[in-house]
C-alpha cells in the first residue's frame, strides 16, 4: 500500500465512502429489478387469464 501520509484518514475515508454509495446502489437497483420483474409477472399473468 503506498504511503498516504497526513492524508491516510481522508483517502481511506472517501474510499469507503465510495463503496458504501456504490454498494447501496447495487442494492437499490437490485432490489427495484425484483420489484419490476414480480409486477410484470404478475400483468402477464392477467393477460393469460381466462379468454
Amino acid at each position: 500500500m503506498p504511503d498516504l501520509g497526513d492524508y491516510a484518514l481522508w483517502v481511506l475515508a472517501s474510499y469507503a465512502a465510495s463503496l458504501a454509495l456504490l454498494g447501496g446502489m447495487v442494492g437499490w437497483y437490485w432490489l427495484r429489478a425484483r420489484r419490476v420483474r414480480a409486477q410484470l409477472e404478475q400483468v402477464e399473468a392477467r393477460q393469460d387469464g381466462p379468454k
